[in-house]
Formats: C-alpha cells, structure tokens, sequence
C-alpha cells in the first residue's frame, strides 16, 4: 500500500499530526473499557491526567482547541463538539473527527510559504505567543507526550491489554 503524503510543510506537519495520532490510537485500543477509565494516579494534581479516559479527553479537546487558533486567524468559524468525558471508543473517534476538522482548517493552504506560515500568530490561553508551524509542532508533541504518559500508566498502573485486537 502506498502512503499518500500532501504536499507542502503545513501538509507534513498534518501527516505527522496523524501519525502520533495513529499510534495513540492504536495503544489506546489495546487498552480494555474498564482500565480505561480507571484512576491510576490519584495524587497528580492534573484533572487531565487521572485516567486514560481524563488523558484522552484532553487530548481530543486539545488538539480542537489548537484547530479553533488556527480558524480565528483565517478567519474560520468554530464548529467543535462540546467537551466532555469520553468512553474508550468515542475517544478514538473523536481523535480522528479532531484530525479531520484540523485537515478543514488547513485545507488549500498546504503550500503556504515560510513567510506565510510565519506571518501567522497565535496567542494561546496560556500565554505563550506561536506561529502557525510552532502551534502545528506543539500539537504533534502533545500527542507524543501523552501517548508515553499512557504506556507508562500501562507500565506503572497495571493496566491490562487486550490481546485479542
């Protein structure tokens, strides 16, 4: 099979987005419904980082709220789903719905230019002032973050996988 790659640098920062992607997917699956949404660290002080299912949930809410900076400056209309705890399945659905709603929000400007891309700035909720490539990059990196996290609660936490997938 072939892979099919866009074109562009914002098209490899997208196909580098959905490979972390496929690789978290593809641990969490591995993960049965019920460690999924079990409380491995009690102590950490990060509501988002409790459970595979607090983890996922952020992720997914993440990776929309990296595609709404992204839509403010072109200017593009939110349209992201409300967040909200999700199950194991719904989780790897809606990563994958997240994708594609960053693939909309990029959609023909694959090939933008290096000034383009850095022409492009983006204030986040935390403060921290990005260009479009460097919010792409930190999208990519959360993903790889958290994905480690898991495998460690995988580790750690003793957290079962299915071997039937």
């Amino acid at each position: 099979m072939r892979k099919m790659y866009r074109k562009g640098a914002l098209g490899a920062m997208m196909d580098e987005y959905e490979r972390a992607a496929l690789e978290l997917k593809s641990v969490v699956e591995q993960i049965p419904d019920d460690d999924f949404v079990r409380i491995v660290d009690s102590q950490t002080n990060d509501e988002n980082c409790r459970s595979v299912q607090t983890i996922m949930t952020h992720v997914v809410s993440s990776g929309y709220g990296y595609a709404d900076y992204i839509r403010q400056s072109f200017p593009i209309s939110s349209t992201r789903p409300p967040k909200r705890l999700l199950s194991r399945q719904e989780a790897v659905t809606q990563l994958e719905a997240m994708l594609e709603y960053t693939a909309q929000t990029l959609e023909g400007r694959w090939e933008m230019t290096d000034e383009q891309i850095e022409g492009i700035t983006l204030q986040t909720g935390w403060e921290v002032t990005y260009n479009l490539e460097q919010l792409l990059e930190h999208a990519i990196v959360h993903i790889l973050r958290h994905r480690r996290q898991i495998e460690k609660f995988m580790l750690q936490g003793g957290i079962a996988v299915q071997a039937d997938i």
